[in-house]
């Protein structure tokens, strides 16, 4: 959920979900805090990467601002989908879409999201996606305190402004990589030891991957 600034509109607009079982609902985008969604683009991406993943996953949304992207993994299939975002005018659209959607495997949860991941591990979840207001200098904090919600063989998702420094990753390999005009993103996959290839990565360990066009 990248962040702009806000608008005397009281919102910012909408996105939809791409695919699955809400293909086509809109979600509200409030002007809280500056939230902004990922594009359409580059979540359709990502989701494509993450096709033979997502069915009956359990997912973590940190910074979930308008949900586009934890909607969208419960739509298409993912059994368990937790939303973390501390803005509460966020919050409440967040529910109210829950609600609207009917969406029992989503939670909700109002918090900070680096006070969250300190607190006592309630699940280990297979696909999180991070994706931090730009300019917060949040990545390191987080990515440190992530490793023990992790499963075994779980998938990340960061999302950066495109010129930021690539944070320190480690026990992870690249998966796919793409980039807008604005952002970079990436899908790393996580593994146990050596044997796996599990030399530490970092962002500037990509060298190819699926660019989504720009805008």
């Amino acid at each position: 959920m990248r962040r702009r600034s806000t608008s005397p509109s009281g919102s910012s607009g909408k996105v939809r979900i791409i695919a699955g079982q809400w293909r086509g609902s809109r979600l509200e985008v409030p002007d809280a805090a500056g939230l902004r969604p990922s594009s359409d683009r580059v979540r359709e991406t990502l989701f494509n990467w993450l096709q033979a993943e997502i069915g009956g996953a359990r997912c973590l949304d940190l910074f979930a601002g308008s949900g586009a992207l934890g909607f969208e993994a419960a739509s298409r299939g993912a059994a368990q989908v937790v939303m973390i975002e501390r803005d509460a005018a966020a919050v409440a659209s967040l529910r109210a879409t829950a609600q609207r959607l009917d969406a029992g495997q989503v939670e909700i949860v109002a918090a900070d999201a680096l006070a969250w991941l300190a607190g006592p591990v309630s699940a280990q979840f297979d696909i999180v996606f991070v994706d931090p207001p730009f300019a917060a200098g949040l990545w390191q904090p987080v990515l440190d305190a992530l490793p023990r919600w992790l499963a075994p063989r779980a998938w990340l998702y960061l999302e950066s402004a495109r010129d930021a420094p690539p944070p320190r990753i480690e026990g992870f390999v690249p998966h796919r990589e793409g980039s807008t005009r604005d952002v970079r993103f990436c899908l790393l996959r996580r593994v146990m030891d050596a044997s796996q290839g599990g030399a530490p990565a970092t962002l500037e360990s990509f060298t190819g991957g699926e660019p989504a066009a720009s805008p």
